[in-house]
C-alpha cells in the first residue's frame, strides 16, 4: 500500500474538475471582507453590498464578527467567477486567528492575498507568504484602497518584488501588450526563449506559469468602491485551471463546526472520486490501530454560503462540503487515501489557567471544553490533575476575549484567564534505557523503550525493534499505541518531551495474569525512568523575525537583539533602511512589535513567526521558577511495581534495573561507551598561530570550564555503540553555512609592525589602511568579514556599524570593548555559521574556543592576506606584465609614504 496520497494518484485514472476553491488571505484591516462583498456581488450571489462597518456582510455570520469588525472563522459562499464555479472560503486575518486561516489552506487550488496599499506589506503579510510557498499555493494578488491618498502603483509593485517574490507581475489593463508580455516572458527561460522567437505568449503558457508559482499576477484597485474588481475576477478566471482528481474516493478534513441547533459538521474536500449521503466512511487503513478505528455513515451533505446552506444528495471531486453525522473526525485528518495533513506551523505558545466561577462542576466543564477544542485545535485543553485546574493553549489577547464570550454564549459560564506562561518543551542529549515494569497481585508487564535523541524539530518517532518471539506483535502494537496517546511530561519541567525517537527494545507479557491497561502503566514508567536517567535540556519556542529600521537606528535594532539572547545575520542595507534577519526567544520578543514602532516613529517594520524550538536561553532561571519534582508527580510515576511474596511494592527509579526481568538493551552498548570515554575529547581550534599551541589552550580551557565542556547551544557527537551512534541536539539549519571572519582591529593594528609603525603618526590612517587591506582579503576569500574597533571611552557613543566597501566596521557603544562585542558576536551565530577570530588576544583565543569558533593570531591573518595578495599579484603579472611592491605603501598618499620610508630606513640603521 502507497503511503502517500501522491503517489497513490498517479495510480488512478485523473478526470478534471469543474471546480475551483480559492481562500482570501490579508493582514487584519486590509479590506479582505470588503472584497469578498464586491466578489459576491458581481458573482450575483449578493443584490446589495455590505459592510464591515455596517455589520451586514455576508460572510461575517457570527454576532461576535459582528461586532468585533474582523473575521474569526473562515466562511465558505459558492460564486461563478467569469464561466468558472469557485468555492470562496473567506479566512480570519487577525494573527490571534491565524491557526483557523492556516487550516483552509490544504484545501486552496489558488489564494488571492489582499494588501492594503496603504500600509503596504506588512509583517504578517510575509508571514503569510512563506505559508503559501510552504503549502505550495498559486497566488493572485490584490492591491486594494488604492483610492488613498499618497498610493502609487509603481512604488508598491517594487515592494511586491523586493520583499514578495520578483515574479510579481502587473496584469493591469492600461500596459502595453509588448511591455506585459516582456515581464511574463522573463520569469521563465523556455518561455523567454519561445517569446523572443514569435513574439507571442499562449494564454495556456501563463496558466502553467501561475499554477506552478513561478508568476504571480498583481491587480490594483479599491474593494469598498470596486474599482478594479471586475477587472481582477477577468484576469482570475482566465488564467486559472481546473484541477484534475482520481476516481477513487479521497476527502480532506479541514474543520470541525457546529450549527445552531448544536449538530457537529465535518468541513471537507473531496479530492477523489465523489461523496454521497448515506455512504460509510472510516479511518480504516493498513497499519491503522484497531482500537482507533471508526466507520460511520454520512446523514447528510450540505453546501454552505454564508450562513445558509443547501442539501446534496452528491458532491463530486473538487467540492467544499459539510457533513453530518460523523463524530469522530478531527481537523486535519485524510479520508480515503488521503493521509494526515502535516503539523501547521502556527502553533500557540502560551497556555493559561481556566479559572471558573466558585461552585462549577470542574469535570463537566472540561468535557464542554473539549468539545470546543474539536473546532479550535490549537486550544489543547489540559487537565492538571495535581492544581484541580483546566488549561488552554491561546495566540494571543484578542482570542481570549472572543473564547471568553464564546463560552459564555455556548455553555452559560464566565471564564476568565489567568497569567499567561511559555510553553517549554524538554529532549534529551544522549542514548538511555527506559524500564516499566507493572506487577501488582495478578497483574504483569515490563517494557524496555531506548530512548535516543531525535532531529530538531521530529517530534516523537516511534519505532519498534523487537522480534516477535520476545514479545507477540499484538503486544507490541498495543505498547506503541500507548506511546501516542498522550504528552509524556519531562523531568525538569514536566513540560512535553519533543524531539527524540523512542524504540521499543523488548517487553515481557505474563500468559495469565497481562491485561491492556498493564502494559499502558509499564510504558509510561518505562519512558519516565529513561528520562531519568538521560541527560535532559529545556527547549523554548524561538520566532525567526525581520526586522526593518532606519539604518541609522540599526545599532539600537542590534543591542535590542542581542539583549534578548537573539541571533541575527549581518545587516543588509536596502536604501535608508537596514534589515535584520534573525531568530530570538519568544518569552523575550512579547511586544517588541509596539517597541519598534515606537522607537522609528512608525518606519519601522517587524515580521515574525514561529521558528521551532531551541535550547533554553535561561534555563536554570525557569527551571528553579517552575519547581517541579518529578519524583513527587505521582500522575506520572518514574519508578516500577514489583512483586514479592503475593504483594506488589514500589521500586524507585534508580534501582529498578535491580529488579528487572529482562536483560538490558544497552547492555553491549553501555560497554562500548565506557571505553570511548576514556579517549579524551578532540576540538577543532583552527589555525595554530599566536599565543598558546592547541594542546595548552585546551588545557587551559579544560581547567577553567571542566572537562568536555559543551557548547550552550549544541553538543558534539559521541559514539555509543557500532549500531546507533547518539545524535546531539544541535538546532536545525535554516541556511547554507557562511563563513564569518571577526577582527580586533587594533590588536591587529598594534600587531603589524607596519601599522603599528603607521599609527604612531596617525592612527586614523592605520585604520583605514587596515580597512583597505581586509576590503582586498574579503574579495579575495569571499567571506563576510566584521571589523570590530574599540570605542567604548567615548563618553555617550552608543555604537555604530557602517559599510565600507565589502566588509562591515564596527564602532563599539560606550562600556563595551571590541573583545566583548566579539565574544557575544560568537555566541550568537557561532551556532549556526563558520566562525573565525583574528585576534592575539590570549584570554579572548580561550573565550573563542569555549564558544565553538576558530581562531587565528595577528601574524597567522598577516600570513594568509600576504598569500593571497602573491596568488593575486601572480594573476596580475600574467594579465599586465606588471610589477608588485609592498602592498601597505602601495596606495599610501605620497608624503605618508616618504615619512614611512624614512622610519623604515632609519630604523635599519639603528638595528646595524
Amino acid at each position: 500500500m502507497e503511503n502517500t496520497s501522491e503517489n497513490r494518484r498517479d495510480k488512478l485514472k485523473k478526470n478534471p474538475s469543474k471546480h475551483i476553491c480559492t481562500g482570501l488571505l490579508a493582514h487584519v484591516d486590509a479590506g479582505k471582507t470588503t472584497l469578498a462583498e464586491s466578489i459576491l456581488y458581481f458573482g450575483g450571489r449578493i443584490r446589495k453590498l455590505g459592510r464591515v462597518d455596517h455589520k451586514d456582510a455576508f460572510l461575517d455570520t457570527h454576532e461576535l464578527e459582528k461586532n468585533r469588525g474582523i473575521t474569526i472563522f473562515s466562511k465558505q459562499a459558492e460564486v461563478p467567477i467569469g464561466e468558472k464555479a469557485v468555492t470562496l472560503l473567506d479566512t480570519p486575518g487577525h494573527v490571534d486567528f491565524s491557526a483557523e486561516m492556516e487550516r483552509t489552506l490544504q484545501v486552496l487550488d489558488y489564494a488571492i492575498l489582499i494588501i492594503s496599499g496603504a500600509d503596504g506589506v506588512q509583517g504578517h503579510v510575509e508571514t503569510l507568504w512563506k505559508l503559501l510557498d510552504r503549502y505550495g499555493i498559486p497566488v493572485f494578488i490584490f492591491v486594494n484602497k488604492m483610492d488613498q491618498e499618497g498610493t502609487d502603483k509603481e512604488t508598491l509593485l517594487k515592494e511586491l518584488k523586493e520583499r514578495l517574490d520578483e515574479r510579481c507581475i502587473d496584469f493591469r489593463k492600461e500596459q502595453k501588450r509588448e511591455e506585459f508580455l516582456e515581464n511574463i516572458a522573463v520569469c521563465d527561460d523556455s518561455l523567454l526563449e519561445a517569446y523572443l522567437e514569435t513574439g507571442e505568449i499562449e494564454e495556456e503558457a501563463v496558466r502553467t506559469l501561475i499554477r506552478e508559482r513561478r508568476l504571480f499576477p498583481c491587480c490594483f484597485g479599491s474593494a469598498l468602491r470596486t474599482e478594479g474588481v471586475e477587472d481582477f475576477l477577468e484576469i482570475f478566471s482566465k488564467y486559472t485551471s481546473y484541477p484534475e482528481y482520481p476516481d477513487t474516493f479521497g476527502a480532506k478534513v479541514y474543520k470541525i463546526a457546529r450549527d445552531p441547533q448544536g449538530t457537529r459538521l465535518t468541513y471537507m474536500k473531496v479530492t477523489g472520486g465523489s461523496l454521497k449521503v448515506k455512504t460509510l466512511l472510516s479511518n480504516q487503513r493498513e497499519g491503522a490501530k484497531e482500537q482507533e478505528c471508526w466507520e460511520e455513515k454520512v446523514h447528510q451533505i450540505r453546501i454552505y454560503s454564508g450562513a445558509g446552506f443547501e442539501p446534496a444528495e452528491e458532491v463530486q471531486a473538487g467540492a467544499i462540503c459539510a457533513v453530518t453525522g460523523l463524530t469522530h473526525t478531527f481537523a486535519g485528518e485524510g479520508l480515503g487515501f488521503e493521509p494526515e495533513a502535516q503539523a501547521p506551523v502556527l502553533e500557540p505558545v502560551l497556555s493559561y489557567q481556566i479559572q471558573l466561577p466558585e461552585g462549577t462542576d470542574v469535570h463537566r466543564m472540561f468535557g464542554k471544553l473539549k468539545e470546543l477544542e474539536e473546532e479550535i485545535p490549537e486550544l489543547h485543553i489540559v487537565w492538571r490533575e495535581h492544581a484541580n485546574e483546566i488549561h488552554a493553549q491561546v495566540m494571543g489577547e484578542v482570542q481570549i476575549e472572543i473564547l471568553k464570550s464564546l463560552i459564555s454564549e455556548r455553555f452559560h459560564t464566565e471564564v476568565e484567564f489567568g497569567t499567561g506562561s511559555i510553553l517549554y518543551k524538554e529532549t534529551i542529549t544522549d542514548t538511555v534505557e527506559g524500564v516499566g515494569h507493572f506487577e501488582p497481585l495478578r497483574h504483569y508487564a515490563e517494557v524496555h523503550l531506548l530512548l535516543e535523541p531525535g532531529e530538531p524539530g521530529s517530534g516523537l518517532v516511534l519505532e519498534t525493534s523487537c522480534s516477535e518471539d520476545v514479545l507477540d506483535k499484538n503486544w507490541q502494537r498495543l505498547i506503541l499505541t500507548h506511546l501516542a496517546e498522550k504528552k509524556h511530561p519531562g523531568v525538569l519541567t514536566g513540560s512535553e518531551i519533543t524531539d527524540m525517537k523512542l524504540i521499543l527494545a523488548a517487553g515481557k507479557a505474563h500468559q495469565k495474569h497481562t491485561e491492556g491497561g498493564d502494559f499502558r502503566q509499564a510504558t509510561y514508567r518505562a519512558v519516565r525512568h529513561g528520562l531519568k536517567k538521560a541527560k535532559s535540556i529545556l527547549l523554548e519556542p524561538v520566532y525567526e523575525f525581520t526586522l526593518e529600521v532606519p539604518s541609522e537606528m540599526v545599532g539600537r535594532a542590534m543591542a535590542d537583539i542581542q539583549r534578548m539572547s537573539g541571533s541575527f545575520e549581518t545587516p543588509e542595507n536596502e536604501g535608508d533602511m537596514a534589515v535584520l534577519i534573525g531568530s530570538a526567544p519568544v518569552s523575550e520578543m512579547q511586544g517588541y512589535q509596539m517597541e519598534v514602532m515606537a522607537y522609528t516613529k512608525g518606519r519601522g517594520r517587524f515580521s515574525c513567526m514561529l521558528g521551532g524550538y531551541e535550547p533554553c536561553h535561561n534555563a536554570e532561571e525557569v527551571i528553579a521558577a517552575i519547581a517541579y519534582d518529578s519524583e513527587a508527580d505521582t500522575e506520572n510515576p518514574t519508578g516500577s511495581v514489583f512483586c514479592a511474596h503475593g504483594a506488589g511494592f514500589y521500586v524507585e527509579w534508580d534501582k529498578v534495573e535491580e529488579y528487572m526481568h529482562l536483560e538490558s538493551c544497552l547492555k553491549e552498548a553501555v560497554q562500548t561507551e565506557s571505553v570511548s570515554e576514556k579517549e579524551p575529547r578532540t576540538y577543532s581550534l583552527g589555525a595554530g598561530y599566536g599565543w598558546g599551541d592547541d594542546k595548552e589552550l585546551e588545557e587551559i580551557f579544560t581547567r577553567t570550564y571542566g572537562p568536555g565542556k559543551e557548547r550552550k547551544y549544541g553538543f558534539q557527537k559521541k559514539t555509543i555503540s557500532a549500531s546507533r551512534a547518539e545524535q546531539s541536539y544541535i538546532p536545525k539549519k535554516r541556511k547554507d553555512e557562511k563563513e564569518y571572519l571577526l577582527v580586533d582591529g587594533y590588536n591587529i593594528i598594534f600587531a603589524w609592525d607596519e601599522l603599528k609603525e603607521l599609527s604612531k603618526i596617525n592612527i586614523e590612517a592605520a585604520r583605514n589602511k587596515l580597512m583597505d587591506i581586509l576590503s582586498n582579503y574579503q574579495g579575495y576569500k569571499k567571506n563576510t568579514l566584521i571589523l570590530v574597533f574599540d570605542a567604548y571611552k567615548v563618553p555617550g557613543n552608543i555604537g555604530e556599524v557602517q559599510k565600507y566597501h565589502n566588509i562591515y566596521v564596527v564602532y563599539t557603544k560606550e562600556a563595551e570593548t571590541a573583545d566583548q562585542y566579539i565574544e557575544k558576536t560568537v555566541h550568537e551565530i557561532g551556532r549556526k555559521y563558520h566562525v573565525t577570530v583574528a585576534t592575539s588576544d590570549g584570554l579572548e583565543q580561550i573565550i573563542i574556543m569555549g564558544q565553538g569558533a576558530q581562531r587565528l593570531s595577528a601574524m597567522g591573518l598577516l600570513e594568509e592576506i600576504e598569500a593571497a595578495n602573491t596568488e593575486i599579484r601572480e594573476i596580475y603579472l600574467k594579465r599586465t606584465g606588471g610589477k608588485t611592491g609592498n602592498y601597505l605603501f602601495d596606495h599610501l598618499p605620497e608624503e605618508m609614504t616618504e615619512k614611512m620610508e624614512e622610519i623604515r630606513i632609519g630604523k635599519k640603521k639603528t638595528e646595524i
